[in-house]
């Protein structure tokens, strides 16, 4: 995975969106972590878990409408002080309909990021 340097301006924070915990528990790892720590490194980029993920509903085979309701409150902010003014770079392992960026995002501006970026490593279709 690559980010475009006009990505990476000022406090730029690489924050990895959740997965579910059930997933994570099934597979022993989370993924969107992962390559957020691979793309921190690379660049050398701060990463923060900044974002908490509540419920456990799969977006696999849902259609945009029902991700949407699914998503509507889904993620809160922790550590909200590590938001204000910072240019965020969200990191996802997959993204279909992009409501999951949307609502990581809506969030994380909500909290005073000042901007906020995402990277995904695969597109599906």
């Amino acid at each position: 995975m690559k980010l475009f340097p006009s990505q990476i301006h000022g406090h730029t924070v690489i924050v990895p969106v959740p997965t579910a915990t059930s997933r994570v528990r099934q597979r022993g790892y989370d993924q969107s972590v992962l390559i957020a720590r691979h793309l921190g490194k690379r660049y050398d980029l701060k990463v923060s878990e900044l974002l908490v993920r509540h419920g456990q509903s799969r977006q696999v085979g849902s259609k945009r409408d029902q991700r949407v309701v699914q998503l509507a409150e889904a993620y809160t902010v922790r550590n909200q002080i590590h938001v204000v003014g910072s240019h965020i770079i969200l990191v996802d392992d997959v993204m279909t309909t992009g409501t999951t960026i949307e609502a990581a995002a809506r969030v994380l501006k909500k909290a005073g990021a000042r901007t906020v970026d995402a990277c995904v490593f695969a597109r599906a279709e």
